[in-house]
């Protein structure tokens, strides 16, 4: 078994092949001739076989040297590939980037920037915190620094806001109240109805902006269940315990199996923006700045999403 192989050997006898020429060999690799010449006969010695035939005026390889020869292109290929990603490695990025997010946000956006960042700086590392969005501004503005995903009515002065996408709403009852199936509901009915709501935690696991919503709407002056999970409201709401507000990408599975209906308001669409939200004075570290900077690509590339 050839343990001891020796690397620059092999290399001698690739560019003897690869040049058919002992003296363009030499050239390649900046030595004398008897020096290569010798590295050729050390190796043969080595693997106990004849490489090159010797003694024609044709250059040409023995069967044995030519399979050694695609052997050793194989080699070298999977060395300068490892020589690559060793470069690579040298300017990889290294870091945490510690982002602070309202729950059970939907968005393919957001899912292909943490792709897209994962598949470029892989050594990252993440944090993602859960946090209503009055909590994350006031955390901002404070420490001034810090990223978060909020959802907002309208811009805030002092920061950054960058507009990434429209989270939709509506209003939901489950199978056996009263409007399930109903195209269209007046303000006053609903109004009079018992509401499953959301509790803004002062965790910050609230799931923000429903309290806005319903009151907007006028929603939750008879108040049936609440919690700050997501889950849960949906549970109460097919249960029948009242209606609520939900975003429409998250029970798209209930209303199509037929446990919860949507309740469409004539004049009053529900939604809120969603946000990536820094401070203008902080000097984000590299990894954070990529964030931002993958975020605001794909919002140029991929406005839809």
């Amino acid at each position: 078994m050839l343990t001891d192989l020796n690397l620059n050997l092999l290399r001698s006898f690739f560019m003897i092949a690869e040049e058919r020429s002992l003296t363009r060999a030499a050239a390649r690799l900046n030595m004398s001739q008897p020096s290569v010449s010798q590295a050729l006969q050390r190796l043969e010695e080595q693997l106990s076989c004849q490489l090159v035939l010797r003694g024609s005026r044709k250059f040409e390889l023995t069967a044995r040297g030519q399979k050694i020869y695609e052997e050793c292109g194989e080699i070298f290929r999977s060395v300068e590939r490892i020589g690559q990603l060793t470069q690579e490695r040298t300017i990889e990025e290294f870091g945490e980037v510690r982002i602070q997010i309202i729950s059970n946000l939907e968005s393919p956006l957001i899912n292909e920037a943490l792709r897209l960042y994962h598949q470029r700086y892989p050594s990252v590392t993440w944090v993602i915190e859960v946090r209503n969005s009055q909590d994350t501004i006031k955390r901002i503005q404070t420490e001034k620094c810090g990223l978060g995903l909020c959802l907002l009515s309208r811009p805030v002065f002092s920061l950054n806001c960058q507009l990434l996408f429209r989270e939709e709403f509506s209003v939901y009852c489950g199978a056996e109240h009263p409007f399930f199936g109903r195209k269209e509901v007046e303000k006053r009915e609903l109004r009079q109805e018992s509401f499953v709501s959301f509790t803004c935690a002062t965790e910050g696991l609230g799931l923000e902006p429903m309290s806005v919503l319903s009151e907007s709407l006028g929603l939750g002056e008879r108040i049936s269940g609440q919690s700050s999970n997501l889950e849960e409201v949906r549970r109460m709401i097919v249960a029948g315990l009242g209606i609520g507000i939900l975003p429409l990408t998250a029970v798209h599975d209930e209303v199509t199996s037929g446990l919860l209906w949507p309740l469409e308001i004539k004049g009053y669409p529900l939604g809120a923006d969603v946000f990536l939200v820094s401070h203008p004075d902080c000097e984000y570290s590299r990894a954070e700045q990529h964030f931002i900077d993958i975020v605001l690509e794909l919002c140029a590339l991929l406005p839809d999403m």
